[in-house]
């Protein structure tokens, strides 16, 4: 099985996803998952406003309801904090260009780092930390993320995420040969998406698509 997954780490909903979207890949061992950067607020210069900032609570409390995962506040209480989403994609395209393989476990420590222990996760040295924990070396992870080849890669995923149409985080998509159909656009439960990979397939074979 193929899978897509476009996310953004500063997307709550993505956060709360995490453990639905783990829950189908043990169920499905086999399965190749390219994680895809959305870029929900890239490149976003201002400041949070008090309205921002409690739009961005509501969300929260709401994806916390609905998960059980832990939140903080602490990450939005900064006077400097910019909710700049690019360098968090940014940071994950790094990982994915060093080691594909761990490049979801990276987002997953990354949005973890940011939601529950309140860091900001806009800043290169907490980047580079979280990726050391995950495996990566520091010093390469670092000079990768600030390079042009990143900045680049990171903007062919925004790119990419809209010339598919993709408008909400989380989505997931599954490939079967040239085609893709859509999963989820938004968080659902695993049992939902198992009976989508299920009628996604039948009607395949349906259709005798490979």
């Amino acid at each position: 099985m193929h899978l897509l997954y476009f996310a953004d780490p500063m997307c709550s909903w993505c956060y709360g996803f995490g453990p639905q979207l783990s829950q189908v890949l043990r169920a499905h061992p086999e399965t190749v998952l390219d994680v895809v950067m959305g870029g929900l607020r890239a490149y976003n210069r201002e400041p949070m406003s008090d309205a921002f900032r409690e739009m961005l609570q509501g969300h929260w409390d709401h994806v916390g309801q609905a998960s059980g995962l832990p939140f903080t506040p602490r990450a939005l209480e900064g006077e400097e904090f910019i909710y700049d989403t690019e360098p968090a994609c940014r940071a994950v395209v790094t990982a994915r260009n060093l080691d594909r393989a761990r490049a979801l476990d990276f987002l997953k420590a990354l949005q973890h780092a940011f939601y529950a222990e309140g860091r900001d996760i806009t800043r290169a040295r907490v980047m580079a930390e979280v990726a050391a924990s995950c495996g990566y070396a520091h010093s390469d992870f670092l000079r990768d993320l600030e390079s042009e080849e990143m900045r680049q890669e990171t903007r062919g995923d925004f790119t990419t995420s809209q010339r598919l149409g993709v408008s909400a985080f989380p989505t997931l998509v599954m490939a079967l040969g040239d085609e893709l159909y859509l999963l989820t656009s938004g968080y659902v439960a695993a049992a939902v998406l198992e009976e989508r990979i299920a009628e996604i397939r039948r009607l395949s074979a349906a259709a005798g698509s490979p």
